[in-house]
């Protein structure tokens, strides 16, 4: 069974609370946080003070990723506000090697995201330091977006790359973008471990039933 990642960039943000609320009751396994800052991606959203809030409000893993340029200045502040595991975009890193090597010294899970241009091989040069690959299954910046279809090749090549490095039950792979119920199964099927959904959770009339859902085999 995979895990669920509720994306709460799809809830309310005047009620936060009771988002994570409906993640627990939902059986969900982390809460996927994400961290725009308007030049890595067209969109803004919040910082460190409010990660913090949410560390406060939940026992669940925050799942914070950051798609943000110059990442490796704000790593220590998002680990001291409560991250249980930061993805930092590959693209986003000019020395890739020292921001996964920081986020790790922090005693946090580090993960590296790849966009959906970005091939593979821009991740390999650290993968056995990883604890999670995140694949971008639309263009990251907005929710409620299409599943790319070519993600599911990519998320099968990434599975054969973890196996081929020895490090498959190490690093988890993460999927992130146009994740519904009624395209979960083949998702799960490529390889992936932890879906990450944000309208299909949020947008639902039932927040709770819709992680439950995604929980069910």
């Amino acid at each position: 069974m995979s895990k669920i990642a509720p994306s709460i960039l799809a809830a309310d943000f005047a009620d936060l609370a009771t988002a994570l609320a409906q993640c627990e009751a939902g059986g969900a396994d982390y809460v996927h946080v994400d961290i725009m800052d308007g030049h890595f991606v067209p969109n803004i959203t919040i910082g460190p003070p409010v990660v913090k809030d949410l560390h406060r409000h939940t026992t669940l893993p925050l799942d914070v990723h950051l798609m943000i340029e110059n990442p490796e200045r704000y790593i220590v502040d998002f680990a001291d506000a409560g991250a249980s595991i930061i993805t930092v975009h590959a693209e986003a890193c000019d020395h890739l090697r020292s921001v996964v090597k920081l986020i790790k010294e922090q005693g946090v899970k580090a993960g590296v995201s790849l966009k959906p241009a970005t091939p593979l091989k821009a991740v390999e040069p650290v993968i056995a330091d990883l604890d999670l690959v995140l694949i971008m299954s639309v263009n990251p910046g907005f929710g409620g977006q299409e599943f790319i279809p070519e993600s599911l090749t990519k998320i099968r090549d990434l599975d054969k790359l973890l196996c081929n490095h020895g490090v498959r039950e190490q690093v988890e792979i993460e999927v992130d973008g146009g994740v519904y119920l009624d395209n979960a199964k083949e998702i799960i099927d490529a390889g992936t471990d932890v879906l990450v959904a944000g309208s299909a959770i949020f947008k639902a009339p039932d927040p709770v039933e819709a992680i439950r859902q995604f929980k069910r085999p």
